[in-house]
């Protein structure tokens, strides 16, 4: 039987770019190699897309000094278009494994140019992949499913030309410290926490380089808690839970991936009815933004009261080696290589319910 042709596509155009190859690595690593032939390709940080031979290309990044180009067509002929000096190949494409995170991978912009191909993908689908995204709507949802969360104030990067009357609406409705995020960027690039106006101030204008829409919430004063969702509709299940020690004032990108004194437990002590709260929510949220396939869903656990805070959602978790996703799953008795190929089932699954609903 012929093996299946999967592309993998890692790297990208956003902030997290690095991490990105770190997890392309990783899901390849995990692929079932004797039913699927992973084909590799890398988007560099200025968008070029390029095939490249193997995961130690990856690994020391000499995949971006690949002189074979590899376009997925938008026709419906479900192809790679590999260009090198002598010409251009099509291959036949199965189906896409994309692990990109960030702006442009997870957003919904390659979700749609796939099924605009037709070509069946893994993942959540293009308007879940925007508004898991977009914090911003994510709130919007959280609230219409009664998940609670962290208060917040919506800025838009436009209204800074009047810093003034947007500190004043800000400290008007929350105390400092407080957070300042754009809405759209992920591994908590561009976030900031703001003691003082001045701080305020240059925490807006980093986090309007990075998106037009920025969110300032309260700060909660909390354990910060990840769970990790898999399935879809009626079959997704919510795995236990971890929680995050951070070696700096909050995890952000450099506390993430630069601080090795930051931790990751795995069945941290936590009251088994908080984790079952945690767990519902976690499935709650996941469904009501129509994911697909994999989630990890973030929460605050309160210090003072115990409650229980949803922060965001991300459709596509890091796989490095301190990431929290296949930590849990693996936990749960999910090893990476048996649900990284169920994901890919998933994918040809959901391909066939569509074709089936447009043909009626």
């Amino acid at each position: 039987m012929d093996k299946k042709k999967v592309v993998v596509i890692f790297g990208g155009m956003s902030s997290e770019h690095e991490v990105s190859c770190i997890s392309g690595a990783t899901v390849i690593g995990a692929i079932d190699k004797e039913k699927y032939e992973p084909i590799l390709v890398g988007i560099t940080k200025d968008g070029k897309w390029l095939l490249t031979e193997s995961v130690e290309s990856i690994r020391d990044g000499s995949w971006r000094k690949s002189k074979k180009r590899a376009v997925i067509s938008p026709d419906t002929e479900g192809v790679l278009l590999v260009t090198s000096e002598e010409g251009t190949e099509s291959v036949k494409i199965d189906v896409v494994f994309p692990v990109l995170h960030g702006l442009f991978g997870e957003d919904g912009t390659i979700q749609g140019l796939l099924e605009m191909a037709h070509i069946p993908y893994v993942g959540c689908g293009h308007l879940s992949s925007a508004v898991t995204m977009d914090k911003f709507f994510t709130k919007v949802i959280a609230d219409s499913v009664n998940v609670q969360q962290a208060a917040y104030v919506p800025v838009r990067s436009f209204e800074l030309a009047e810093m003034d009357k947007v500190v004043e609406k800000i400290e008007k409705e929350k105390e400092y410290p407080v957070f300042i995020k754009p809405s759209n960027a992920g591994s908590s690039v561009g976030i900031t926490k703001a003691h003082n106006r001045a701080e305020l101030i240059e925490g807006l204008k980093l986090a309007a380089k990075h998106d037009s829409k920025i969110l300032v919430e309260e700060s909660i004063n909390g354990r910060e808690i990840e769970c990790a969702v898999f399935g879809y509709m009626g079959n997704a299940f919510a795995t236990g839970v971890g929680e995050i020690v951070a070696a700096a004032e909050f995890y952000d990108y450099d506390a993430k991936y630069n601080n090795a004194a930051s931790k990751t437990i795995i069945d941290p002590d936590i009251p088994a009815e908080k984790v079952e709260e945690i767990r519902d929510a976690a499935v709650k949220i996941y469904r009501a933004c129509d994911c697909f396939g994999l989630s990890r869903v973030d929460f605050f656990l309160e210090r003072e009261t115990d409650r229980v805070v949803f922060n965001e959602i991300n459709a596509i978790p890091g796989h490095t080696s301190i990431s929290m996703y296949p930590m849990l799953m693996e936990k749960a008795g999910h090893p990476m290589n048996e649900y990284v190929n169920q994901l890919i089932e998933m994918a040809y699954e959901r391909h066939d319910y569509t074709k089936k609903k447009h043909s009626k």
